[in-house]
């Protein structure tokens, strides 16, 4: 099966054809369509319902929609929904390294260091025909940024049982514990059914 996934995000396309691999995954950027719907949701999934129904208008096909994020609760849960536009404002656009230094500035001095990465993932078959699955992978906020792999707050979430961040997991690691990983195979299972 053919499905659109609604990101201009290369890692995200990369880890979700890894999940989806007997499925084709298109993104609108590789396909000339121009996609950056505003996201006006309050929560990561009225965020992703929203990007999949934008993109589903334009193609007339299934598409997969997520928005995905790091809470933190010493920031009380910040930044969130804003996790790829933390520390933004207009024109100024921080980088994923300027958004985990001012992460990590925010988080000195501070005991409690508990965050996770949240995604909350959509199927949209139709306009009104959706599935939705939300997924957690729960972490600690270390001192500073460790390991080479992976994308944006990857290297400052340590998973504590694996005593690693999530940017020192191989792919296959990363994809059976991210957020993304578990939500996508709970898409691919309803795919199969």
């Amino acid at each position: 099966m053919t499905i659109w996934f609604a990101t201009g995000n290369l890692h995200k396309k990369q880890e979700l054809a890894a999940i989806l691999s007997g499925h084709i995954i298109k993104i609108p950027a590789e396909n000339g369509i121009d996609f950056d719907p505003e996201e006006t949701g309050s929560t990561f999934f009225e965020n992703a319902l929203l990007k999949a129904r934008c993109l589903y208008r334009l193609t007339g096909e299934p598409v997969i929609a997520d928005d995905s994020g790091l809470c933190v609760d010493a920031l009380d849960g910040r930044p969130g929904i804003y996790s790829a536009r933390y520390g933004s404002s207009g024109e100024k656009k921080l980088d994923s390294r300027q958004r985990n230094r001012l992460l990590l500035g925010e988080m000195e001095g501070k005991e409690n260091r508990s965050a996770r990465f949240v995604c909350s993932m959509v199927l949209l078959l139709s306009e009104d025909q959706f599935y939705a699955v939300q997924e957690t992978l729960e972490g600690e906020i270390i001192l500073k940024e460790r390991g080479g792999g992976g994308f944006g707050y990857d290297p400052i979430l340590l998973i504590p049982g694996l005593d690693r961040t999530v940017a020192e997991l191989s792919e296959e690691e990363k994809n059976s514990l991210s957020h993304r990983g578990k939500a996508g195979k709970a898409i691919a299972k309803l795919l199969e059914s």
